[in-house]
């Protein structure tokens, strides 16, 4: 069976800023991209339909017997258990969401359509990245480590507090006079992941392959740090995707982090307001803030972007795509893609300044910034114009 997990076009839209650079099943959440749970789940590999300009980084293959599955969509085993059961030429729906469809020839109608009537987790706004990352990581954390054994941790000063089952460790993992205390969820490191002195962390939390967490570090639980990702000071409820830093102090809370972002030293995010009321944040397909409904919402910063030291983002804070932000006080808690600046006024960050800052970060960590690399960020300058105001005065 040949797995194609596309994006709902109106779902993309809602998970910009991090679907300007990835298809919608690219996102991490948990320990896995929701790709990579589908692999596993269904034993097979996957490819994307996606928006045209990504389509040649993410491309569908086709086969003899497509099953399609809305790349928003999270697997669990009664979800997988009814796709299996499917027949061809049929779609699987919750009300008007359509969950699969397995080598669909004819538009959907009510008698080639199974409606799901189960439970679904679907991501399908930013902010649910990081509220659904303790359901999924602990989900995950079941998924990969059944039926295995996890390698010893045989540093005497390093002190375990909860089950051992609920700690799981790859080969390869380096830890040093650490605190992992698994009581309130499960702690999974990563093949050749770092654990340096006295940091402290606090399940759920999953360290994913080649990541650091940095000395002293404080990780207050359901947090996930992605692929070869740097991290220091104190997290908490937040997912960074991979290749991306925040490696010194600093609070970074209820927040989602794309790739190759980096946080200054010292950089903090509020999550919660001074009055307690719900948090809105930019919302793609409003063009505009919405309502949450969340009293604990942070920083959603697309790839490639970054900020200085000692920067402050207020509750809320959405930067798309390769911005820079830096200055004194708070910057704008929106700030589009390409901006350079921050509360005293931004001017566009020159597309060709930025490629090359993309191109020397990778580098630095054996990345190659392929041409493909190039055109989509490229897309996005061009496309993204319009949501720059600061060039029409």
């Amino acid at each position: 069976m040949n797995l194609i997990l596309f994006d709902d076009p109106l779902v993309r839209t809602a998970l910009l800023p991090f679907t300007f650079t990835r298809p919608v099943a690219d996102i991490r959440v948990g320990i896995l991209t929701i790709r990579e749970k589908w692999e596993r789940w269904l034993q097979t590999q996957a490819s994307f339909q996606t928006v045209d300009y990504l389509q040649k980084k993410y491309p569908a293959r086709s086969g003899n017997s497509n099953l399609l599955i809305n790349g928003a969509v999270c697997p669990d085993e009664n979800l997988v258990a009814a796709i299996r059961n499917m027949q061809p030429h049929t779609f699987l729906a919750q009300g008007t969401r359509l969950i699969a469809a397995l080598e669909p020839t004819e538009e959907m109608s009510a008698s080639n359509t199974i409606e799901y009537t189960e439970a679904i987790t679907v991501i399908d706004k930013t902010w649910k990245i990081f509220k659904e990352n303790a359901a999924q990581l602990k989900l995950d954390f079941k998924h990969i480590t059944a039926g295995r054994k996890s390698a010893s941790i045989d540093d005497k000063h390093t002190v375990i507090y909860g089950s051992p089952e609920d700690i799981f460790v790859e080969e390869g993992v380096y830890i040093r006079a650490a605190i992992l205390n698994a009581e309130s969820g499960p702690i999974y490191l990563g093949k050749k992941s770092i654990v340096q002195e006295g940091a402290i962390i606090r399940g759920s939390f999953a360290l994913c392959e080649g990541a650091h967490i940095n000395m002293g570090a404080k990780i207050r639980g359901d947090v996930t740090v992605g692929p070869f990702s740097k991290v220091g000071g104190e997290v908490s409820t937040s997912v960074i995707f991979g290749y991306s830093n925040k490696a010194h102090d600093g609070f970074l809370g209820a927040s989602v982090l794309g790739e190759w972002c980096n946080l200054g030293a010292d950089t903090n995010t509020s999550n919660l307001k001074n009055n307690y009321d719900h948090v809105k944040l930019w919302d793609h397909t409003k063009q505009g803030y919405e309502p949450t409904g969340l009293q604990f919402c942070g920083l959603m910063m697309g790839d490639h972007s970054k900020c200085s030291i000692n920067t402050m983002f207020n509750t809320g804070t959405m930067v798309d795509v390769s911005s820079n932000v830096f200055g004194h006080g708070f910057p704008p808690n929106y700030v589009p893609s390409f901006g350079w600046g921050g509360a005293s006024g931004f001017e566009t960050y020159q597309l060709n300044k930025a490629l090359e800052t993309a191109e020397r970060v990778m580098a630095r960590r054996n990345v190659t910034f392929s041409d493909v690399d190039k055109e989509i960020l490229s897309h996005i300058f061009e496309t993204s114009a319009l949501s720059r105001r600061w060039e029409k005065k």
